[in-house]
Formats: C-alpha cells, structure tokens, sequence
C-alpha cells in the first residue's frame, strides 16, 4: 500500500503523456498563428498607407456618407433595442397580472366590483343631470 502511494506521489510531480503530446503539438500552430496574425497587421496597415490619399480626396463624398450610414445603422439598433424592452415589459406585466391574479383573487374581484359601481353612479349622475338640463330648457 505504502509503494502505491509513493508511487502516485511521483506521477503527480511530472506532466502526462498527453500533456507533453498536447504542448509539443500545440506550441507550433500557436507560433503559426501569432505570425499569420502579424503578417495579416503588416498588410492592413500598408493598405492604409496606400489607401489614405484616395480617402483625403474623396472626404468631401465619403464622410457624409459614412455618417448617413452610421446614423441609420444606429437609429435600427437603437428601435430594435426598445421594441425589445418594449416586449420584455409587456412580458413581465403580463406574468406579474397572472400571479397577482392567481394569488389574490379576492382583492382583484372586490376592486373590479368597486370600479363597476363606481362607473354605474358616474352613469346614473349623467342621467340626472341630462333630466335637469331638459327640464330648465323646457318653458
């Protein structure tokens, strides 16, 4: 028992067999990568040297367009991002109502019933008031 664990004692301080495969294949396709990605620096950055005079030339043309551009890409994102608060809100007041709802029957039916009454004397004053006005109209 005592070799076994003496054993697992000395694995644990070297790295495994797939960690050494993974770091010895791994190693050169990140060299690769990280010079793809200066070679692909190097080219944006000569294609701006050249490009920059015909940018100067053309500013007059092209930076009220990028700016018609830009402000109609933002005025979407911007509507697309309110349709969807709008929608989240609706979403949430609706579940809110159901819960409230659900839980509290009793309140939802007595504030119902009071703003059906409330509506009906509302109706019957306009009546009484219409009835008052004929009769002063009437000789």
């Amino acid at each position: 028992m005592a070799e076994y664990h003496q054993q697992q004692q000395t694995e644990k301080g070297r790295p495994s067999t797939s960690q050494v495969l993974a770091v010895v294949i791994l190693f050169p396709v990140g060299g690769i990568l990280l010079c793809l990605s200066g070679l692909t620096l190097a080219g944006s950055l000569i294609g701006l040297a050249l490009a920059t005079p015909v940018f100067v030339i053309c500013s007059p043309v092209l930076v009220p367009a990028v700016l018609t551009i830009g402000l109609a890409v933002v005025g979407f994102l911007t509507s697309g991002a309110f349709g969807i608060t709008a929608l989240s809100s609706l979403s949430w007041l609706i579940n809110y109502m159901r819960r409230v709802t659900g839980t509290m029957p009793e309140q939802f039916e007595h504030t119902k019933r009071s703003v059906q009454d409330t509506a009906g004397q509302i109706g019957q004053k306009a009546r009484e008031t219409g009835q008052k006005a004929q009769d002063v109209t009437r000789p």
